[in-house]
């Protein structure tokens, strides 16, 4: 079977982090083949690490796209949130598959146009949501779609960090992020939450966001990564949300970088449903993911605990488990013509919601979709 061929936009953190070792775990599937960035260094380095020995370096995505002597099946999306839809869209209109990085868009509008492109195109389309392929959520998710925890009516997406605000590119740029944790880190809490309960069809949401730490001259103190500089400080360094879906369930959604909380943990949830609960703990306080079942076993509650070796997630030079899994698992589904496990419209609802708890926020209203 011919190699897919790849074109990446965007070779900053999350391509060298994530997706190109990946692609060159994935060799035999695929090849990358042109390579573009605003920083043609960047572009160049990414090139001559993980590309073609004909690959090439473009500083511009349309002149990219338009070069057709490259013979492109693919393109990865790995720029700043507000730049997702217009590249999303190109590639689609030049008749490539698409992945891109989460969230889907930084609004519902500019989602929604990302949709109306794919389903123009007739290729293929998925969302980073990477943490689906854990092993730790692949367990619960089994346990969900086999019903063993009931009607699952109420859970918590979570994605707290104590002092962890990313100083590195353009995270607190909200112009170029077009937010902050909600949709950063809290993007990936609510993506598996929803995929636990299999729900998708939000009624309305409630929202506050705050800006207090991220601004404060001695907010910086103690950042795992180093003090960031309050002054350019734009977006907001916690926010939460109370979700209620069409069938009654409601989900609560809290997301920060930095929060004075001892307990602290990124893309976890915790689910209540009829028959059973679970929590899973990721990240922040956990060196090594927890999965924990409650329930009742013969008149007693009972806890099941499961804890698996962890995994250091993008440990440079070397694909994470669960990043090589999505790859893997993405170009099987090009080459097979199978499904992605994220799908789009899955990605849409999370979009929705966290501009719903923006808009929330902004007016001090219930926003109802």
């Amino acid at each position: 079977m011919a190699k897919i061929r790849v074109g990446i936009v965007g070779c900053g953190g999350i391509a060298n982090q994530k997706h190109l070792p990946s692609f060159k775990a994935n060799s035999d599937k695929a090849e990358l083949v042109a390579f573009c960035d605003i920083i043609p260094e960047r572009a160049g380095k990414a090139a001559k690490e993980y590309g073609a020995e004909d690959a090439k370096v473009f500083t511009d995505y349309r002149e990219m796209f338009a070069d057709k002597s490259l013979g492109l099946d693919l393109v990865h999306v790995l720029t700043p949130n507000v730049a997702h839809c217009p590249i999303t869209v190109a590639a689609f209109e030049s008749g490539y598959h698409v992945m891109c990085e989460k969230p889907m868009a930084a609004t519902t509008e500019d989602a929604q146009k990302m949709i109306d492109a794919w389903k123009k195109s007739g290729k293929k389309f998925t969302i980073g949501y990477q943490n689906r392929f854990r092993d730790d959520t692949q367990t619960l998710h089994a346990s969900c779609e086999a019903g063993e925890l009931g009607d699952i009516y109420f859970a918590k997406a979570h994605a707290l960090r104590r002092r962890a605000v990313p100083t590195w590119g353009v995270f607190p740029n909200k112009a170029l992020q077009g937010g902050g944790p909600l949709i950063d880190i809290g993007t990936h809490a609510l993506d598996i939450t929803l995929w636990m309960m299999n729900n998708y069809e939000p009624v309305s949401v409630t929202g506050s966001v705050f800006y207090k730490l991220g601004r404060d001259p001695k907010g910086p103190e103690g950042n795992v990564f180093g003090p960031w500089d309050p002054a350019t400080f734009q977006t907001e360094d916690s926010a939460f949300g109370f979700v209620k879906m069409k069938n009654g369930a409601t989900i609560y959604l809290e997301a920060a970088w930095a929060l004075n909380v001892l307990k602290s943990m990124e893309a976890s949830t915790t689910l209540c449903g009829t028959r059973a609960g679970a929590e899973i703990h990721h990240g922040g306080s956990y060196p090594k993911d927890e999965l924990i079942y409650n329930t009742v076993e013969h008149n007693q509650l009972m806890e099941k605990v499961i804890s698996p070796a962890g995994v250091v997630d993008f440990f440079e030079g070397a694909a994470s488990a669960e990043a090589l899994r999505e790859n893997t698992q993405w170009l099987d589904a090009i080459q097979n013509d199978g499904e992605p496990l994220v799908k789009p419209e899955q990605a849409f609802v999370v979009t929705q919601i966290l501009e719903g708890i923006y808009k929330s926020a902004e007016t001090g209203k219930e926003v109802f979709f």
